[in-house]
Parts: structure tokens; sequence; C-alpha cells
């Protein structure tokens, strides 16, 4: 956090990142509650969207988000094939269980485990203390948050190998096997928005989980070679900096999903998420229903694509704030202009 050469300077308490960006064990106690955060409002979702669920009307046209997701992962179907919510509850009630797991480990890591790992009594424990200008610390931790993403990527491979996915060309939940070719997983960067195969897609995820497993195990074996100059980043990682990248990471994300929502309908149903969209553009790029609701109801891919570009959007911004200040620019050097705030004159404020 930027101290603007004040070394006894206080934050307010909706400055949430101040307290944790030098104590590592209250950097776990939140990353643990927002986990739980999330796992309750899933399951709260999930079973609102099961109680208001009419099977008469499309899926795609009930604004509906959770439920979508799990039917094109093939969760919700009978031994016939049809859609009826079979499980559905019992994955919203184990998400809100979980939920209440990840927050009891948040209040423990803040009320009863040591604030700064660096503390604690436990060797191993120690190696996750925060050092935000070590690259050696930084890479450590690197590297076992991409062994948990490739590992999550093989769950998701297997799933569809061995329970099966929705295949909207077939209407039906089929098991899809991975197409792991590495010159179709090269191609595919460049047209992955309109990829087709199911295949090809569970290939690239085989690939990612390859590759993040990889870059895992070579981030946590590996040190800085050599000595940490400028060039390697020595004077600009910082708790900022590294909030600045994580928020650009989660931007672009959404911003490429809502592309991808918005006109594939192979990994977006159209039995699930409703017809593709259009494309307008006024202020900002936006997507419409290319069908008539009735009531002024939109279908759940307009919803999803949407809440992901412009939450998108406002990460970018995050980041680009966190970036300059991360940089040492001075934010409140701009009140100091000659015109003051909101462009008036110094002389009239």
């Amino acid at each position: 956090m930027q101290t603007y050469g004040n070394p006894d300077v206080s934050y307010g308490w909706w400055a949430g990142n101040s307290m944790v960006t030098n104590r590592s064990g209250r950097f776990i106690s939140s990353h643990a509650a927002h986990t739980g955060l999330i796992c309750f409002a899933a399951g709260a979702n999930t079973l609102w969207e099961l109680s208001r669920f009419d099977p008469s009307i499309p899926m795609g046209h009930q604004a509906l988000v959770t439920i979508p997701h799990l039917a094109a992962i093939g969760i919700g179907f009978d031994e016939a094939g049809v859609f009826t919510g079979a499980g559905v509850a019992t994955i919203g009630i184990l998400h809100l269980i979980f939920s209440m797991v990840y927050g009891a480990g948040g209040l423990m890591h803040a009320l009863l485990f040591d604030e700064d790992i660096q503390q604690s009594e436990i060797i191993q424990a120690r190696k996750f203390k925060l050092e935000w200008d070590n690259p050696d610390n930084q890479t450590f931790i690197l590297g076992h948050h991409l062994l948990f993403f490739g590992i999550a990527n093989i769950w998701f491979v297997e799933w569809a190998a061995n329970h099966g996915i929705y295949d909207a060309a077939l209407g039906a939940v089929r098991q899809v096997p991975y197409n792991l070719d590495i010159s179709m997983v090269w191609n595919h960067q460049f047209d992955f928005l309109n990829i087709d195969s199911l295949e090809d897609v569970m290939g690239g995820h085989a690939f990612l989980a390859f590759y993040q497993i990889a870059g895992g195990a070579f981030h946590i074996a590996t040190k800085q070679i050599g000595e940490y100059t400028k060039f390697k980043g020595a004077g600009l990682l910082s708790a900022e900096a590294i909030l600045s990248w994580s928020c650009a990471g989660i931007g672009w994300m959404a911003i490429i999903a809502a592309f991808w929502c918005a006109t594939n309908t192979t990994v977006y149903p159209t039995e699930w998420y409703g017809e593709p969209l259009a494309l307008k553009f006024g202020i900002a790029p936006f997507w419409i229903d290319t069908v008539d609701l009735p009531e002024g109801l939109h279908t759940s891919r307009a919803w999803l694509t949407n809440v992901h570009y412009y939450l998108g959007f406002f990460y970018i911004q995050g980041h680009l704030w966190h970036a300059l200040r991360a940089m040492g620019f001075d934010f409140k050097k701009l009140r100091d202009t000659e015109y003051g705030p909101l462009g008036k004159p110094a002389s009239l404020k």
C-alpha cells in the first residue's frame, strides 16, 4: 500500500487490503473467508434458481445462471436424459456447508492462528511468508497456485471422460474424451470463440493442466538466477503491483468469457443459456437478445455475458489504478494542480 512518504500512515476501516499487506496469516484468513462467501453465494443462488425453475419454459429464457452451468456439465438429468434438476439441490446444500467450513477457517486464521506466518512454529508454514520484493518467495507461492489450477483442470477433463457433459449437437449427455493434439491447441488460440468440438475443448483443458502443473513445479523448485536486477523486476515487485496483475488477469478472463458466452453454443448450449446475442456499440460495447421474451425478460446468456463484460471492464480499471500506484504515481498530486479538483481553477475553490 502506498504511504506517500508518511511512515506513520493510517488507513480507514474500508481499506481492507491494508490489514493484510504484511500479515500473511491475515492474508490467508481473508482468502478463506472470501472463498466461503463465494461458496455461500453459489449454493444459495442454486437453491433459489431451482425453487423458481419452470420446466414448461426453456431454461435459457428464465434468466438463470448456476443451473445452466450445472446442466452444461451433465448434472440434473434423469436416466432418460431429461433435465429434471436431480442432484442440483444436493450440490447447492453442499456449497452452503462448505461455505461454513471456509468461514470457520477464515475466523480461525484471523483470531487463533499467528497474524504473520513467519511467527509460526511450523517450518513448512513459514515458507509461505509474504516478502513482496523477494522473487524467490513470490515464485514459490505462485507455483502452488499453478498446481491447484492444474489439478482443477484434470478434474474437469476426467469428469467429462467418465461422467460426461452435455453435447448440444446430440441434445444429450455423453462421455467426452480429450483430443490432446498440440497443433489443434495452437490453432484454436486464434479462433477459440468459434470452437465446435467438445473433444477439442477437453484437449485444451488437458494441455492446460499439464502446462500449469509443469509451471507450478518449475516455480516451486527454482530460485532467482543471478543478481536480482531492475531488468528482472527489482523495485517493481510489491503488494500493490501483484494486486494490479491479479486484477488484470481476472478482468481479461471476464472479458474473454463475455465474448465467448455471447456467441458460442457448444460450450454454452442454446437449451440452457438461450439464443446467441447481437453485439451493439454505445458508450461501451454491449450485447442484446436476438429473441423477444415476454415482460421484458432477458435470456441467461444476456445476463451472463453483460455482467462478465462490465465486471471485467472495472477490474481492468482497478488494474490500471493499482499499477500506477505501484510505479509510484501519487494520485493526491492531482488535487494540487493549477485547476484543482473537477477542473475548477484553484482560485475559485
